[in-house]
């Protein structure tokens, strides 16, 4: 796939059955104009998303990144997507990847300013080659991200718990990683718990324990980490979630940032704190990651 491929959905509405869906699929050219200048997603970031990994054409973990889509839609006052008609659209994308690491992205929009439904769309594409710093590994520092841990809860209308376009802050947290001497960041609480990585959830070994943050206080429940505690409790280990003090963190006797695409990376250090890292170890888990997995 030299290129991205990129189909337009017309959403149905989620109590709507039938066997197939492919009428509402409308396949584009990925490098031509498809949005309208209208368009909310691109001018307040007013939609949500999920990005898929595939490997040698399969769809990794499609029926969690569908819940947790839905979800964001259901706190963003979005239209619950039809889980069926997005899974088979996933399935076209995947058709379109070739042998090998690739991501698909769906994206449900508010829509076009005054329109009358949302926009909603998928694109597959090469995935970036994160072999190397699967292995080397990534030096993170802490930064705080302004509020506290159980904010959500007082002030649901920050979306926290959503998975939203609106990346900006993200972003701006890496560049300020890197400023810092850092490649990546953990956001921690103003009352001093950790969190995530702006692109990545957190796993942290204590020992023959695994723990990652409670998916509460905006914290978004991973599915690339729920693969990865599937892995560790076949090797028998104990997997746990946890409020984690952010002074916790240089406790550890090893830490990894996981997602979609990027999958398993071992931090090597937290705020110039070195931590060890066990590379066969890490290995295993990207082994594991990159098969195939429903």
């Amino acid at each position: 796939m030299a290129q991205r491929f990129a189909l337009i959905i017309d959403p149905v509405d989620a109590s709507e059955e039938r066997a197939d869906y492919a009428d509402t699929f409308t396949i584009v050219d990925a490098a031509a104009p498809a949005l309208s200048v209208g368009e909310l997603s691109t001018q307040r970031g007013d939609g949500v998303f999920e990005s898929i990994g595939v490997i040698d054409g399969h769809a990794q973990e499609v029926l969690p990144h569908l819940e947790r889509l839905a979800n964001s839609a259901r706190i963003c006052d979005l239209p619950v997507p039809h889980a069926e008609q997005w899974r088979q659209a996933v399935a076209v994308a995947a058709a379109q990847c070739p042998p090998g690491e690739a991501v698909i992205k769906l994206i449900l929009s508010r829509g076009v300013e005054h329109g009358p439904t949302p926009t909603a769309w998928v694109t597959a594409a090469p995935a970036t080659d994160f072999a190397a710093v699967r292995e080397a590994g990534v030096r993170v520092v802490t930064l705080e991200r302004g509020y506290d841990l159980d904010v959500a809860e007082r002030a649901p209308w920050l979306l926290l718990g959503a998975k939203t376009l609106s990346y900006a802050v993200n972003m701006a947290a890496l560049r300020e990683a890197r400023r810092r001497g850092a490649d990546d960041a953990v956001f921690v609480s103003t009352d001093g718990f950790v969190l995530e990585a702006p692109t990545a959830s957190l796993i942290l070994r204590f020992g023959d324990r695994f723990v990652t943050p409670a998916p509460a206080g905006g914290i978004l429940h991973g599915t690339t980490q729920l693969s990865v505690y599937e892995f560790f409790v076949r090797r028998g280990f104990e997997t746990g979630y946890d409020r984690i003090p952010a002074s916790d963190l240089a406790q550890a006797d090893a830490a990894w940032l996981v997602s979609s695409v990027r999958l398993a990376v071992p931090i090597t250090a937290i705020d110039g704190t070195a931590l060890s890292v066990d590379t066969e170890f890490t290995a295993e888990m990207n082994r594991y990651l990159l098969s195939a997995r429903d």
